[in-house]
């Protein structure tokens, strides 16, 4: 039951039907009316100002497409949600490139016409500090977690802006370390979920047969070793945000059950018969070029084309520097509270070494370098003297902060010891003494290839050879030696 009586139009033209929905809604605590067709629609909502528009695709006279255009050239904010027959999803993702809330197929699924009118009732409450905090960020060139006053950044918050409040599917494509879960965020963060969970997960950092248990959830019993029932992370992000990252990553099975999940807003765990309704907001993000990954057999192309309603192209910082001396000035308050240091900010001399330099790991190599620097420094400014040996010289690879261990079920990434960061700042090399294993001189060689690519196995695959699902099981066999030992 919504606590404010949002004025909801049913436009449909199908009378049994335009009769059951307006009851229905009705039942729920709205206010109701409707209309035969678009026509009729567009005049009622002109002179009744609703909140919310439900309606049909095919109509005469006016069809729900227009109706969408029409209702969107008014001076208030409506809601349209379009219902769609079979077959008609293409049409229903247009609608919601042109600025549709969302879409319901039918026959209309009660429980789930319900949470869409929640969550586009919830919406308009937070519109009007959403509209204040939004032309805030314009002129600050912030955004959430997100900083930047170039053109490039700009037209990036403008576009997070106009679609965070929709449940739209977002891809977001990008170099490695271009910041592509921070606009997963931003997205949240700017919608009515954003009270609700933000899920990451890093599809590439799954193994394979773990894979579907981590995002659909299992049954006890469902697989060897499924002591208990767990939820997935579609469960875990209910009625908030999911990301999946490296979505290129994950297997073409998995791929498989993920559209239908998005199609049907419903999953079933592993080793269930019962599907269970899911309401979350999927961002997916890739560094790969979708459509080369879709030629290539890598990723399937319907779920390339119905997560791509919307893509966000996050630009390498080498082509937007301007941005590096806000973006370091950021991280530098985000690293004082960390490391609970005072550091005040960069001289001159380090700001333009900065900007002089390309970065090829992007923000996450900007992110890694200032890290360094802000705890070396302890506090004052940040000098020259607190970059890396050798930073911004032909052939500098910059020491990563972060080193890469086994465990079960994968890897993870850990804060070196003293030793280790020592061992790493000397060089990129891998050393191997005689008397050691072909075995273990190929494990060093992999773990130290992970390090230099920031744990991106799929750049890490290319540089060694190999492919990306003889990278995975080394790192399994590397794990499961590790426990054994």
């Amino acid at each position: 039951m919504v606590t404010v009586l949002e004025k909801v139009l049913i436009v449909e033209d199908e009378m049994h039907a335009r009769s059951g929905l307006t009851e229905l809604v009705e039942s729920w605590g709205y206010r109701a009316e409707c209309a035969a067709d678009g026509m009729e629609g567009l005049e009622k909502a002109i002179a009744w100002a609703p909140a919310i528009v439900v309606t049909d695709l095919k109509m005469p006279r006016m069809d729900g497409m227009e109706l969408l255009n029409r209702v969107g050239e008014l001076p208030q904010r409506i809601a349209v949600i379009m219902l769609t027959a079979q077959g008609s999803i293409e049409s229903a993702v247009d609608a919601m490139r042109m600025g549709a809330y969302d879409y319901i197929p039918k026959p209309v699924d009660p429980h789930r016409l319900k949470t869409i009118l929640h969550n586009a009732s919830r919406q308009r409450e937070a519109d009007v500090e959403l509209e204040a905090t939004r032309r805030q960020l314009r002129d600050t060139g912030v955004l959430g977690p997100m900083v930047g006053s170039s053109p490039q950044m700009m037209e990036i918050f403008t576009m997070i802006e106009r679609i965070a409040p929709s449940n739209v599917s977002v891809l977001v494509t990008g170099e490695s370390g271009t910041g592509k879960e921070l606009v997963a965020r931003a997205l949240h963060d700017l919608s009515a979920r954003r009270l609700k969970p933000f899920v990451a997960v890093n599809c590439a950092a799954i193994p394979e047969t773990l894979i579907e248990s981590e995002i659909f959830g299992h049954e006890k019993g469902a697989f060897t070793g499924a002591l208990e029932r767990r939820a997935g992370c579609f469960e875990l992000a209910e009625e908030g945000t999911l990301l999946l990252d490296e979505i290129g990553e994950m297997p073409m099975a998995t791929q498989a059950k993920l559209l239908r999940v998005l199609e049907d807003r419903k999953l079933r765990r592993l080793g269930s018969k019962i599907e269970t309704p899911v309401d979350v907001r999927v961002v997916a993000a890739t560094n790969k070029d979708p459509e080369k990954a879709v030629a290539s057999g890598e990723l399937r192309g319907d779920l390339y084309y119905r997560l791509n309603v919307f893509n966000i192209q996050m630009p390498p910082l080498r082509d937007h520097l301007m941005d590096v001396s806000a973006i370091a000035e950021k991280m530098i308050d985000d690293m004082n509270e960390r490391h609970r240091c005072t550091v005040a900010g960069l001289k001159d001399s380090l700001m333009t070494r900065l900007e002089e330099y390309k970065w090829p790991g992007n923000v996450r190599e900007l992110r890694n370098t200032i890290e360094r620097a802000v705890i070396l420094a302890g506090t004052g400014m940040l000098g020259v003297e607190h970059l890396p040996p050798h930073f911004g010289e032909p052939g500098f690879a910059p020491p990563p902060t972060r080193v890469v261990v086994t465990e079960v079920g994968g890897v993870h990434t850990s804060s070196p010891s003293g030793e280790m960061q020592r061992h790493l700042d000397e060089s990129n090399s891998v050393r191997v003494e005689v008397g050691t294993t072909v075995d273990e001189a190929e494990r060093q060689l992999i773990l130290k290839t992970l390090v230099a690519t920031n744990n991106n196995k799929t750049k890490a695959a290319e540089i060694l050879g190999i492919s990306s699902k003889t990278l995975q099981n080394k790192l399994k066999e590397y794990s499961n030696s590790a426990v054994t030992e």
